[in-house]
């Protein structure tokens, strides 16, 4: 945390003198101004300068220290502010909300790995089983059936099956009746549409009457609201698609 020092005169709020390397003391010095100010809270922010939840110093010293107008600070703000990385309270000050900025969905998804994904959908899908065991309605069930029964379908294009195969899981987390849920798998079902197919080119299910098995399995449990053993039959289904990529 930076803390003032006591000038010549006494003054202890006058904002301490760094040297002209000290990375906290850089300044901005080309344009666009704003953008550079951004970059700069935000580089302090993750070398751990303001830890989570602390506030800033005032406008004043901070923007003495970046060697830009007030009115710029107040831009460079309201930019890492707009990113979620700082929360501007009337009367109270400008606080850390976050440590870095969070980038979007899509990108962190073409960058990461298969299991990755995969390791998500069990933490994702065996908590939405169990739910949809305690929260599924008649309709709900039978959109689960019909799906369960459009997969069994054997010898089709491998896309088709894929297609098939993701319904009936959606269908499962929709009966669990929690949006963020099913946003979350909405989000993850474009890469792993897609790594599924290359998987199966390369690398057919073992055995496609054991797969088809296990998703009556997880669809029974789910009849009998047996949230116990719909949350297990996800979670060991899902593990077995994580070890054909590893």
């Amino acid at each position: 945390m930076v803390t003032p020092s006591t000038r010549a005169d006494g003054d202890p709020g006058a904002p301490r003198h760094r040297t002209p390397d000290s990375p906290a003391a850089a300044q901005v010095r080309r344009h666009p101004l704003a953008a550079q100010a951004a970059e700069l809270l935000l580089a302090r922010i993750r070398d751990g300068e303001w830890p989570l939840g602390h506030r800033l110093p005032g406008e004043t010293t901070l923007a003495a220290q970046l060697g830009v107008g007030r009115s710029t600070l107040r831009e460079a703000i309201r930019e890492l502010a707009g990113k979620g990385v700082l929360d501007s309270r009337q009367g109270a000050g400008v606080f850390v909300t976050a440590l870095d900025v969070t980038e979007d969905w899509d990108v962190v998804l073409r960058r990461t790995t298969i299991v990755s994904v995969i390791e998500a959908r069990i933490a994702i899908e065996a908590e939405a089983a169990a739910l949809a065991a305690q929260r599924r309605t008649p309709a709900d069930l039978r959109v689960i059936r019909r799906a369960l029964a459009a997969r069994e379908t054997r010898g089709g294009p491998i896309p088709e099956h894929v297609d098939a195969d993701m319904a009936f899981h959606r269908a499962v987390i929709a009966a669990a009746h929690n949006d963020v849920l099913t946003q979350l798998f909405d989000t993850f079902l474009p890469r792993l549409r897609t790594a599924m197919i290359d998987m199966l080119k390369i690398r057919p299910v073992a055995s496609e009457p054991a797969d088809h098995d296990a998703h009556i399995r997880l669809t029974d449990a789910i009849a009998h609201r047996n949230s116990t053993a719909a949350a297990a039959f996800s979670r060991s289904h899902l593990s077995t698609l994580k070890e054909a990529f590893t």
